[in-house]
């Protein structure tokens, strides 16, 4: 050897060789392990299918280790993954507890800012009710239903529609229904619904 070595150097090799003398030194030879199989009233023949099973358990070993940490991490992932959805769903949630209504008006197709509350049924109008969201959640769009209900209690006529991607958070939108001169006469109500959740009701007078 005509390398030169630095005191750091040295230091490290030292122990290199201390560690590699230790491990030679903890070794026992093949023929010294038969001399105890034989002292222990064990066959020594069956040494290398011994060492053959011992090797084989070790690599079961490194690959239930190696399984249960990959088995960890695809645990861990579903779990972040279910918990960001999970969160997102609160939080898109809470979002549409807080949309509410403002102004509610019932108005023909041609809307001159009118709130009509008695409704002509002989003339077959198309009527239009037209509601005011407030807090509504901007770069979303919204499932709505409206339910049109006569005196007697009965749903008539249902509408389900989805806005168009709201851009601010004071939104109007509406939904319509034909009053023909067979309708029931009396009392009517129309309801606004969000998810389940009623956010509107309207009454007006067919006559």
């Amino acid at each position: 050897m005509t390398q030169k070595l630095t005191t750091e150097q040295l230091t490290q090799i030292i122990a290199e060789v201390g560690n590699l003398q230790a491990s030679r030194e903890a070794e026992i030879a093949p023929e010294e392990v038969k001399q105890i199989l034989q002292e222990l009233g064990l066959a020594p023949e069956l040494l290398d299918e011994a060492l053959v099973q011992m090797q084989r358990r070790q690599v079961l070993q490194v690959r239930q280790k190696r399984h249960r940490t990959i088995a960890i991490g695809v645990i861990a992932a579903v779990a972040i993954a279910i918990t960001g959805t999970i969160l997102t769903i609160q939080q898109h949630n809470s979002t549409l507890e807080r949309v509410s209504t403002g102004s509610n008006r019932i108005t023909l197709t041609q809307d001159d800012g009118a709130d009509l509350r008695n409704i002509t049924r002989q003339n077959s109008p198309e009527i239009f009710y037209r509601v005011t969201l407030k807090d509504a959640p901007v770069g979303q769009k919204l499932d709505l239903r409206c339910n049109w209900i006569n005196p007697n209690g009965e749903i008539v006529h249902q509408n389900r529609y989805q806005t168009r991607e709201i851009d601010k958070s004071i939104w109007n939108t509406h939904c319509r229904y034909t009053i023909g001169s067979a309708s029931t006469p009396g009392r009517w109500k129309v309801q606004m619904f969000l998810q389940g959740r009623q956010l509107s009701e309207t009454e007006f007078e067919v006559k």
